[in-house]
């Protein structure tokens, strides 16, 4: 039941980072990787310290909004966060044309889910072979919905995107550690901590002007408000009652929303393929939800 519970969450944060997929992907034509994670992290920073700020006035709170511990919690979280958005953004911009950037880059984000199996099997030499099978299954559903033409060759937007995986594994996991207590404040700080770090890195790195960040407000809204502010702290109290393995899997139907929002709102054509590895995904959280049969 619990697990349950954590897997409706993560559902509904699924739902909203695939449905986002659409603004992230057109402010890409008009700002750089680095502007665009500056601006929708610090607008999810404020959108949150808003929200924290009315809840305290509301409860009618006497004690400081931020202890020293969910600071320390926001930051922890903040870095492995800046790091996996940068380099996703900075992998795709380097596809070259016609590889289906889009594609492949969910699906070597999806990679993440490996990544924790893994790691849950080191640390515990414990693993539910139906969770195993679930991952296995969930892979499988990812590569027909996200590479319909094959690999085909290594580009160096690959193993950026590898090592976003990687990013996001780490953060996922210091998410079940310290993003489980006062989720909302500590959200609040990493998309501070990210914004910062992303800021400086535009400063240095890149070029912004007016114009440009005009050009993809809403993009940056959407993305900032409603997929960062709302999600990533749906994402921390998701995983205060579901472990990192089932987690992921669940979270992996972001790919499966954005292909099928791409055919609801842009008419995209859905294959044959395409809807199998919707459903072969769609089976892998489900499987992940049956509860472990006692031997004892």
């Amino acid at each position: 039941m619990k697990n349950l519970k954590g897997t409706l969450i993560l559902l509904l944060t699924a739902l909203i980072w695939g449905t986002a997929f659409v603004a992230q992907t057109s402010a890409s034509g008009s700002i750089s990787a680095f502007t665009f994670n500056a601006t929708r992290s610090l607008l999810a920073s404020v959108f949150l310290f808003l929200f924290v700020l009315l809840r305290a006035k509301i409860a009618k709170e006497k004690k400081p909004l931020f202890t020293k511990q969910t600071l320390l919690a926001g930051v922890i979280c903040g870095v492995p966060l800046f790091i996996a958005t940068n380099l996703q953004q900075y992998g795709i911009e380097l596809y070259p044309a016609g590889t289906a950037a889009s594609g492949r880059a969910g699906f070597l984000t999806a990679t993440y889910v490996i990544m924790i199996a893994l790691y849950t099997l080191l640390k515990t030499r414990r693993f539910r072979p139906l969770i195993l099978f679930a991952t296995l299954l969930c892979m499988t559903g990812m590569y027909l919905l996200c590479l319909s033409g094959g690999f085909g060759g290594i580009y160096i937007g690959d193993v950026l995107i590898l090592l976003c995986a990687l990013a996001f594994a780490v953060y996922i996991l210091l998410v079940d550690v310290y993003g489980t207590v006062e989720s909302v404040k500590v959200s609040c700080i990493q998309f501070a901590t990210a914004g910062i770090l992303s800021f400086i890195c535009m400063l240095l790195f890149e070029s912004p002007t007016l114009g440009s960040l005009t050009a993809a407000w809403f993009p940056i809204c959407y993305a900032g408000i409603l997929s960062s502010g709302v999600a990533y702290t749906l994402q921390m109290v998701g995983q205060k009652y579901a472990e990192p393995v089932i987690a992921t899997i669940v979270m992996s139907l972001e790919a499966v929303f954005a292909a099928l929002s791409g055919w609801l709102i842009l008419s995209e054509q859905l294959k044959g393929r395409d809807l199998l590895g919707c459903v072969l995904v769609f089976a892998s959280v489900l499987l992940a939800q049956l509860p472990e049969r006692d031997h004892s």
